[in-house]
Formats: C-alpha cells, sequence, structure tokens
C-alpha cells in the first residue's frame, strides 16, 4: 500500500471483504460492483474507484471472481497472516473480546492480556492468563507484537497507550471514549457504541 491511497478507501476495503466472504460461502463465483453496492448500501462507482487504487480485478462485462477478489483484498489488508494482539483491560468488555473466536478465525489472536486488579491478575480467561501491567513492557517486546486493543476505562487509557508505544505497539483499537495522543507513526482506531447511537438518534424523528 502506498501513502497516496486515500485511507478511506482502504477503511472501506474490510466492507468489501465481508460481502465477498458471504457470496464465497454461498458457492457465487462471479460478482459485479453494482451487486456489491447493493449488499452494502454503496454505489457501484464508489466501490470501481476504491479497488481501481489496489489494481484490475475485473472486466467490464463480466464482473469480478469473487474467491480471486476475496483472496487479494486479504493479501492488501494482510488478513492472510495470523496476527498477535495484545489486551489491556480484562473487565466486563475485555472478558467478552478473550472470548471471541471470531477474532481469533479470522486472524487476530489475542496472546497476551494485561490488568492492574489484582483480583484478575493470574485468573485464566478463555486460552489467556491474565497478567500484571508491569509485566506489559516486557510481554510485548519479547513476542514482537504489534498490535493492542485498549479496554480500560478513560482515566487509565493515555498512560496506558503511551506504555504500548514505549514497547513498540505500532496500532492500537480503543475502547476507551478518549482521544489518544501517539506518533504519527502509530495507528489508532476508535470504538464508541454511544457515538453511533447519537448519530442515530439524531435522524429519529419521534423525540
Amino acid at each position: 500500500m502506498t501513502r497516496d491511497i486515500p485511507d478511506i478507501a482502504v477503511s472501506r476495503l474490510p466492507l468489501y471483504l465481508r460481502a465477498l466472504g458471504h457470496l464465497e460461502s454461498n458457492g457465487q463465483q462471479i460478482t459485479s460492483s453494482k451487486e456489491l453496492a447493493a449488499i452494502l448500501g454503496s454505489s457501484a462507482a464508489q466501490i470501481r474507484k476504491d479497488l481501481s487504487h489496489f489494481g484490475e480485478f475485473g472486466k467490464q462485462g463480466t464482473g469480478y471472481h469473487v474467491a480471486h477478489l476475496n483472496r487479494q483484498l486479504r493479501r492488501i489488508l494482510h488478513a492472510d497472516l495470523v496476527w498477535d494482539v495484545v489486551l489491556v483491560g480484562a473487565g466486563h468488555l475485555g472478558n467478552a473480546l478473550l472470548h471471541n473466536q471470531g477474532m481469533a478465525r479470522r486472524g487476530y489472536r489475542i496472546v497476551a492480556a494485561f490488568d492492574h486488579d489484582p483480583e484478575k491478575v493470574g485468573t485464566r480467561i478463555g486460552n489467556v492468563i491474565i497478567q500484571n501491567n508491569q509485566r506489559m513492557r516486557d510481554e510485548i517486546q519479547q513476542r514482537g507484537i504489534r498490535l493492542a486493543i485498549i479496554a480500560v476505562p478513560p482515566p487509565s487509557a493515555r498512560r496506558v497507550a503511551h506504555q504500548l508505544v514505549e514497547a513498540g505497539v505500532k496500532a492500537i483499537l480503543n475502547y476507551s471514549p478518549i482521544a489518544l495522543s501517539v506518533p504519527d507513526d502509530v495507528m489508532v482506531q476508535y470504538t464508541d457504541p454511544v457515538t453511533h447511537l447519537q448519530h442515530m438518534t439524531y435522524y429519529l424523528q419521534d423525540r
């Protein structure tokens, strides 16, 4: 991936990949930008434009070979690899993430989890034993982990992010509803259900 490809185009590739996965699982061999647009609520022109940043994957009048495009998008997103992930925060959300088998099936496996609560440290959740936060830096560096998930309360999120960056993490998925300050070479994605709910309730007419 080159730096001149718009990040918004990259962000839509996982959606296309998910749709292709459903089509392939149903035995479909050929699809089109029009069909993908109907599935995703997008536009065919947008899909063609996004894909054109990464190469030529289909032919006019023929469409896309589902399995081939699926493989190519997985390669572009490095989703054909298995990624080790570290989780910080073993509360209710962290517990749910540790039991989420869908992540592991798609190549993102949580191999280490940390918390500062003495009652949680040493307990096993799924296949992972919760460790003290003080072990975080050494564990990340020993394993060479570059992906992390933050699932801690907002007051702790920035401190945790700083520790993760110092340990060598280069990509953070932040569930805490607070903006993180990280170096330019560290990617951060935010997921906050309340933000999405507020977006939707704007459109609800009955109040």
